[in-house]
């Protein structure tokens, strides 16, 4: 079944969805989360990818309200995730990406509802700040939980690590180098990021000290913050985490759902990567219709161009090399 035979005309507009984008591979309606999921039929998408706002008070446009009270917005995100449940087919996969505080609950109503659990990917924070009598912050939680035993799990690898300084590998395989795929490392359960990537930031400091890499790390995944490449105020996330996901999760031709579509990475991710896609965004739906049209006329947004690229310094000519000139 295809997107578009998910949701009949009548059940949209019952549900009070709102038509914003179609093409050959999705649908996007302008909508709550709620009105999307309670539409779709039982066990009829293979992937849903859910990024729901914080409850840190942020501004995503009028009459969207992101400070509930704490029993409302657990109350709310059960519903959400009740709905994500019951659509998701057997062996379909579930992520969802927010603050470690609120993973532990969801966590603990998908163990109890009998979702089974894959991992806890950490995203690092490319920021510390002082919390007071709190550990600085420093990861957003990716869960994946997959309705019984997975249907898909295709093997994503990912470059090794290099130093940026001595282009020297930063992570010890302990002797088993020489057996790892030419493709890559196998990817793992943590993503960490570079300070510097997808951020306006000066020149790397030459006398950072550089840490070994821990186990179980995937190594580039950003909130979108460099001011080329964001499309909305709120932030956002970087098109490679989409991507990721999708191709280790699914299938070409198969379904995926992201409820909160915010500036459409998960549908661009999508239609890049031949999935069938379906969507919804209460708020303001330009940035994603932007990112989808600019697909279509052949605008893609690669990762490493997408970085913003660095300013490299030109060495500095002495009196010597000039007399040699």
């Amino acid at each position: 079944m295809l997107p578009f035979q998910l949701i009949s005309s009548d059940i949209a507009k019952q549900k009070e969805l709102h038509q914003i984008y179609m093409s050959e591979q999705g649908i996007l309606y302008q909508g709550d989360c709620l009105q999307l999921l309670s539409a779709l039929p039982d066990e009829s998408v293979d992937l849903i990818f859910a990024d729901p706002p914080f409850n840190l008070g942020k501004d995503y446009g009028e009459g969207i309200n992101d400070q509930m009270e704490l029993d409302k917005y657990l109350d709310w995100s059960q519903q959400w995730l009740s709905q994500c449940i019951r659509v998701i087919k057997p062996g379909g996969s579930l992520f969802v990406f927010n603050l470690p505080k609120w993973c532990v609950e969801y966590g603990a109503y998908l163990n109890r509802r009998g979702m089974c659990f894959r991992h806890w990917v950490a995203c690092r924070m490319p920021k510390a700040f002082p919390r007071g009598k709190k550990m600085s912050p420093a990861h957003y939680g990716l869960l994946y939980y997959t309705k019984g035993e997975p249907a898909v799990f295709n093997k994503v690898y990912t470059p090794i690590q290099v130093c940026r300084h001595c282009s020297g590998e930063i992570r010890d395989y302990g002797g088993h180098r020489k057996s790892l795929n030419e493709k890559g490392i196998n990817l793992m359960d943590v993503w960490d990021m570079p300070e510097d990537v997808w951020e306006n930031t000066p020149e790397a400091d030459p006398t950072e000290v550089l840490w070994t890499l821990a186990e179980e790390m995937w190594t580039d995944i950003p909130p979108v913050r460099h001011h080329r490449h964001k499309k909305r105020i709120p932030n956002e996330l970087a098109p490679i985490m989409l991507e990721r996901i999708i191709a280790m999760a699914s299938n070409p031709g198969q379904i995926v759902v992201d409820p909160f579509g915010g500036s459409g990475t998960t549908f661009y991710a999508a239609e890049k990567l031949h999935r069938y896609w379906i969507g919804s965004e209460i708020g303001d739906t330009e940035a994603a219709v932007d990112r989808l049209t600019d697909l279509t006329n052949g605008i893609v947004e690669e990762w490493e161009s997408a970085r913003g690229r660095k300013k490299l310094k030109q060495p500095k000519t002495t009196t010597s090399q000039l007399s040699i000139l």
